[in-house]
């Protein structure tokens, strides 16, 4: 599978790729439910809510939403952003299913956005980070189908099915579901971010898939600046 990034983002973004294959997603061992705990009271003593929107990397992502997408970062929060600050509410981190759980998990835990997609719901078709087409459609996850401007990234099939509107909202079509047994990881880079700061999280939820979820490893991490062969080993 080759994975690219178009001609006029390189060098204004970059993503960590790996894979994790064979998860048995419909069980939730006991083992992973306290990883995920330790994760939650870890970065309840690494941050603290009022002082969140200043922590270097939250705020190369809000600086990303303002001035490369147009986004107002106080109205519509970065994915890992919303998530801490839940968390640090006194909420619970969302249950979805185990290896969601896990990225989620990691996301707080490296503070960047994390998409999660099903292999075998694209076919494992080369993708593309791009800008829309004007009048596009994506079919949000939770919400109604939406029309997409020309001054959005999206990752896409390379014959066009939209997986994420980059970097903060995925698909209904290709998103993880109980019966999910093939991971694409996907994390999710903007200027500034150490490249390990997406590469680490990668290996984090490989780690945690191949232990407790009884995967095998699809890809080792690599980052994408321009393009690579993701090579999906079955």
């Amino acid at each position: 599978m080759r994975f690219s990034i178009h001609n006029g983002l390189r060098g204004r973004i970059f993503v960590g790729v790996g894979a994790v294959l064979g998860i048995n997603n419909n069980d939730y061992p006991g083992e992973l439910t306290t990883v995920i705990n330790s994760v939650v009271q870890e970065v309840k003593s690494r941050f603290a809510l009022d002082r969140l929107k200043d922590e270097p990397v939250i705020r190369l992502y809000r600086d990303f939403y303002w001035h490369e997408l147009g986004i107002d970062p106080t109205k519509q929060r970065p994915a890992q952003e919303a998530l801490l600050r839940r968390i640090l509410r006194g909420e619970d981190l969302p249950r979805i299913n185990p290896v969601t759980d896990i990225g989620n998990a990691a996301s707080i835990k490296y503070l960047v956005p994390i998409g999660l997609y099903d292999i075998d719901s694209f076919n494992s078709r080369d993708l593309v980070i791009r800008y829309a087409r004007d009048g596009e459609s994506f079919n949000p996850i939770g919400s109604q189908q939406r029309t997409l401007g020309s001054n959005q990234i999206v990752l896409s099939t390379i014959d066009g099915l939209i997986l994420h509107v980059y970097p903060y909202r995925d698909s209904e079509l290709t998103r993880i579901r109980s019966e999910t047994r093939n991971v694409l990881i996907v994390t999710a880079g903007v200027p500034g971010v150490n490249e390990e700061d997406l590469i680490d999280p990668v290996q984090f939820i490989i780690d945690l898939a191949t232990k407790y979820l009884g995967g095998r490893i699809g890809a080792k991490p690599v980052l994408v600046k321009d393009e690579a062969s993701i090579n999906i080993v079955n």
